[in-house]
């Protein structure tokens, strides 16, 4: 997607929102929570990146949904393989797929967790003009949030919560308009074509659930996550939800309770065209240009910008909240 950051959103009546989440623990009940592996959600990350750079329409891109596809079903998941051939800005038929892993089917209230999966075709951020037409091997901006949710996937299909859970592998996100194109789909709209695609036709029909969660670039070395703009204005409940259990769990660096930018991420579309309350936890870097890491679209988004530590206080932070949930 392009990550477009804005620094203050338009002026408009916030709409109150009336969406709970049941995140507290009871004294009735002491809630058992899988421990989550930062060891196992790196290599996950590493897996990834091994493939080369996943952009639609080759090679690499082929052979990690094919991973994908078989962890999720090795972990117990009902898999769908959603398959569409979408147009790029510049008219490019991108052969896509968002790779959905449900669990838990029987049960009606259920809860969204998403990251994209594929790479940015152009290193179009890159600061030596000769790598901007290289891909990027996006080792934080998008694997980092898939190896996130593969983890969290492995331990769910051994110990279910009780609600159910559906994760997405969201397809063609990356392939967004550079700033140095003209004409075409406008710029905002040419990012996060999976998920316009999935929002528009779910895989389910009439999907809907309790509330979505999207990770982008949650890998980074000492990595901050405010409060995205987007995210407070649609689903507010739920950033609180997430951010008081970091900071319960002793995660509060990571997750500051401070006003982010507003970002052009899939949780945009998810929130517009579903309804489905969704937020974005994606870093946040107040003393780069771009607002995110200094590697952010640059032939230098490689593993070294992947931290387990990091990677452990966004698994092990969202592990309770959906274990919290009834």
């Amino acid at each position: 997607m392009r990550k477009i950051l804005i620094l203050f959103l338009p002026i408009f009546q916030l709409l109150a929102c009336t969406h709970t989440t049941k995140s507290e623990q009871t004294s009735e009940k002491t809630i058992s929570v899988p421990v989550f592996s930062p060891d196992s959600a790196y290599l996950y990350v590493k897996k990834q990146v091994d493939f080369g750079a996943r952009v639609p329409n080759t090679i690499a891109h082929d052979a990690c949904a094919g991973y994908l596809v078989s962890k999720l079903k090795r972990f117990g998941a009902e898999v769908i393989e959603q398959k569409a051939d979408l147009k790029a800005f510049d008219g490019t038929i991108l052969k896509s797929v968002n790779i959905i892993g449900s669990f838990n089917l029987k049960s009606e209230t259920r809860i969204l967790l998403l990251s994209h999966w594929d790479s940015r075709p152009w290193a179009d951020n890159d600061p030596k003009p000769e790598n901007r037409k290289k891909p990027v091997m996006a080792a934080n901006d998008g694997a980092s949030g898939v190896g996130v949710l593969l983890e969290m996937a492995r331990l769910i299909g051994k110990n279910q919560p009780e609600v159910g859970v559906d994760i997405i592998f969201l397809d063609s996100e990356d392939y967004g308009q550079p700033e140095s194109a003209g004409g075409g789909q406008s710029s905002e709209d040419s990012w996060c074509l999976g998920t316009q695609y999935w929002a528009q036709h779910p895989h389910v029909p009439g999907y809907q659930a309790r509330f979505g969660i999207l990770l982008d670039m949650v890998g980074a070395p000492g990595a901050t996550f405010c409060r995205e703009q987007a995210s407070d204005y649609y689903a507010s409940a739920v950033v609180n939800a997430v951010w008081g259990q970091a900071k319960s769990l002793g995660f509060g660096q990571y997750f500051k309770d401070e006003k982010g930018g507003a970002i052009t991420d899939d949780h945009i579309y998810v929130n517009k065209i579903t309804g489905i309350p969704t937020i974005d936890i994606i870093h946040y870097d107040p003393n780069s240009g771009s607002g995110f890491g200094t590697y952010w679209h640059t032939t230098h988004d490689i593993m070294d910008n992947v931290d387990k530590n990091t990677l452990n206080a966004v698994g092990t932070t969202l592990m309770h909240v959906l274990y919290n949930e009834k």
